[in-house]
């Protein structure tokens, strides 16, 4: 598929060609760092960040190496998910949550989806615990336990296990440098993401918007809604689990 290329991005590809590789790595670095603290705060402290951070320097280099200016994104857009999915790639590989955990994760998901489908509104705790034959302090045990796992996994939305070619990292940084089709299933799942984020619970959604798009940390998110570290945790828990629910079966259905 041939593109044309805008004179903007022509003067972004030329300005890229006089910038040194080593200076881009030591330029943006210390995004990695940052990058790796938020993921860590969401993983067990067995999990050692010095080890993140060296996967995440590994996806910049390969940002670096991969960019292509004439495309006229913003190369700090494409190294944040370069870094994240090198980040992510890792934590997968080394299989850093218990199988039991992703079981239950897998169930409290399904759970999710299966009783707000039925009420017709987002199920509490209390509905969950229940439906899962539970207590309240079982419930809990559980959602602390999953805490770790990610909102969204990018190889769950590959379309076949075949699609080598396939980067969901290009396509989510460059929706425009796709083929039509491939943007018009991308726009469904932004639309599935966007839908999943506004059915959340009020305070759910809140600490989604403040972590992901405000970029605050757990800390300070509690300290803006008035909870303690741990709830916003919880939190942030759930909020994953019904959006991963409701994305899981989105992809299942394409």
């Amino acid at each position: 598929m041939t593109h044309s290329v805008p004179e903007k991005n022509k003067e972004i590809a030329d300005a890229w060609g006089t910038m040194n590789r080593d200076e881009l790595i030591l330029k943006y670095a210390p995004m990695v760092k940052y990058i790796a603290s938020r993921i860590a705060t969401r993983l067990p402290q067995s999990v050692d960040i010095d080890d993140l951070i060296q996967v995440g320097i590994l996806g910049l280099i390969d940002a670096v190496s991969k960019f292509d200016p004439q495309r006229g994104i913003k190369f700090q857009t494409y190294a944040d998910f370069r870094i994240r999915g090198a980040i992510m790639d890792e934590l997968r590989a080394v299989d850093w949550v218990p199988r039991a955990v992703r079981q239950v994760a897998t169930q409290i998901q399904e759970t999710y989806f299966q009783l707000e489908g039925e009420l017709g509104h987002p199920a509490d705790d209390a509905d969950v615990a229940s439906h899962l034959g539970i207590s309240l302090s079982e419930f809990y045990q559980h959602i602390d336990a999953v805490r770790g796992i990610s909102i969204l996994s990018f190889d769950d939305l590959r379309p076949s296990l075949e699609d080598e070619e396939w980067d969901a990292m290009d396509l989510m940084a460059d929706p425009n440098w796709i083929d039509p089709s491939e943007a018009i299933g991308l726009q469904e799942l932004r639309l599935a993401i966007s839908q999943a984020i506004r059915d959340l619970p009020e305070k759910e959604r809140l600490v989604i918007t403040l972590y992901y798009f405000e970029e605050l940390t757990m800390n300070e998110i509690g300290e803006v809604l008035g909870l303690t570290e741990s709830r916003i945790s919880q939190l942030h828990s759930k909020a994953a689990l019904r959006m991963r629910g409701r994305i899981r079966h989105f992809a299942n259905r394409k």
